[in-house]
């Protein structure tokens, strides 16, 4: 297989919401409660907010194209990001340059399971602005080209009854994913290990909706000393996936709901084989006191691979060990305009983690085939697959600069900004 003939599906992709995503979607009566952005320090940069809630941080979020001295982690202005980002024509010309076919896009402003929108004190105010927002999201962003885009729903998940409602209105649209954070009780919300989520998860489980974690939607980071650099909390990004993960293979509902699928978005492949590996100790050594229910005759590893979807960006580790994974569970992600994100030369850099021990019906099945099957979406009913690959889709764009020359340059500032997300140093003892 070479890198012009793969067909790209990423399930991790980001939007950097335009400032006018709203208009035409808020009702008349909640038009005054419209989230805004709003210019900050001098109009250096320019925010989000939800009344007096501050939005997430677009800066890290937004460095498509740029070289790592251009990396920011304060907020920045739409102009001194590349158009990509924001404007969905401009995104597709973008996917084009990398070859890549299609994506699902994640909300960046609100948090990547829409934590702002559902943190507002009026409930019927912030299930009419997660309605908007998605309504934008499926009707504006992703029916400008709906062989381009997997639909993914946000959810009003400050109420479990509005939730599972909205699941069904997403469904009527044709969306069959939703982002929900990797753990909601840090935002107030009942545990996943109570009864409490039922109703949304049989919703789910009804109409095969995935329910999507991302990791960072926990509310939580993974820091250690409260003075370490961030190059500590950014190797150790990934491992909120490993709780989310350690959730799901304890859960109790798999019996209640054996047909629901979750996915767990952004956290790499390669640390799965041993995390089961411990998970099927545990319950082999522990079940007799810590009461582990699972489906009958199942180990906490069978449960896992055969009913949570996992994503990559680049994992050579994650191939060597693909015998360990269940290949129909794995996908692949892009997570443009993110940091980590490999455009535009993903392909050529994910054949190094083909090489490294996927058959090519392997490298199909992760490219593209795991995630159509996934959310129910069918580019090749609109396109014809030949013109899907990514020599197919460089050729259509092939005047796009890749290179973004906008931005300033990294300084103290940003640095003093990831600083001030870092737990408060505890009281010194003796």
């Amino acid at each position: 297989m070479r890198a012009e003939d793969l067909v790209l599906v990423s399930v991790d992709d980001h939007i950097c919401e335009p400032a006018d995503m709203f208009e035409g979607h808020v009702p008349a009566k909640f038009q005054q409660f419209t989230p805004v952005v709003r210019d900050e320090k001098g109009g250096d940069v320019q925010q989000w907010y939800y009344g007096d809630i501050r939005g997430r941080n677009l800066g890290l979020n937004a460095v498509a194209g740029k070289p790592p001295e251009l990396y920011n982690v304060d907020a920045l202005r739409y102009e001194s990001m590349r158009p990509g980002c924001y404007d969905v024509h401009e995104r597709v010309r973008d996917m084009n340059a990398g070859g890549q076919l299609a994506g699902m896009n994640f909300p960046n402003w609100t948090g990547f399971a829409g934590q702002v929108l559902n943190q507002g004190p009026d409930p019927d105010v912030n299930e009419a602005m997660v309605r908007a927002y998605n309504d934008w999201h499926i009707d504006t962003w992703c029916a400008s080209y709906p062989d381009r885009f997997i639909p993914l729903g946000l959810v009003p998940w400050f109420d479990v009854e509005r939730a599972a409602a909205e699941v069904e209105r997403l469904a009527d649209k044709g969306c069959h994913a939703i982002t929900f954070p990797e753990n909601p009780q840090p935002w107030g919300a009942p545990s996943l290990h109570t009864d409490h989520w039922d109703r949304l998860f049989a919703t789910c489980q009804d109409l095969g909706t995935v329910v999507c974690m991302h990791i960072g939607s926990s509310g939580k980071s993974a820091f250690t000393s409260h003075d370490a650099p961030p190059s500590v909390a950014m190797t150790l990004s990934g491992v909120s996936s490993a709780y989310a993960g350690a959730d799901l293979v304890w859960g109790n509902w798999w019996e209640r709901f054996p047909d629901l699928r979750f996915a767990l978005s952004e956290g790499d492949v390669g640390w799965i084989p041993h995390f089961l590996q411990r998970a099927d100790h545990v319950y082999q050594r522990h079940h007799g006191w810590t009461k582990a229910r699972l489906p009958e005759g199942r180990l906490p590893s069978e449960v896992f691979l055969e009913r949570v979807y996992v994503c990559f960006i680049q994992d050579p580790v994650g191939a060597e060990l693909i015998a360990h994974l269940d290949e129909d569970m794995v996908c692949w992600e892009s997570d443009y305009p993110h940091s980590d994100s490999t455009w535009p030369n993903a392909p050529e850099v994910l054949m190094e983690t083909v090489a490294a021990g996927l058959t090519d019906e392997q490298a199909e099945k992760i490219c593209h085939r795991n995630a159509m099957r996934a959310f129910q979406w069918d580019p090749f009913s609109i396109r014809p697959r030949e013109k899907c690959t990514v020599a197919a889709l460089r050729a259509e764009s092939p005047d796009v600069d890749t290179v973004t020359r906008v931005g300033r340059l990294a300084d103290e500032r940003d640095l003093a900004t990831w600083q001030s997300y870092a737990p408060p140093a505890p009281a010194r003892v003796g």
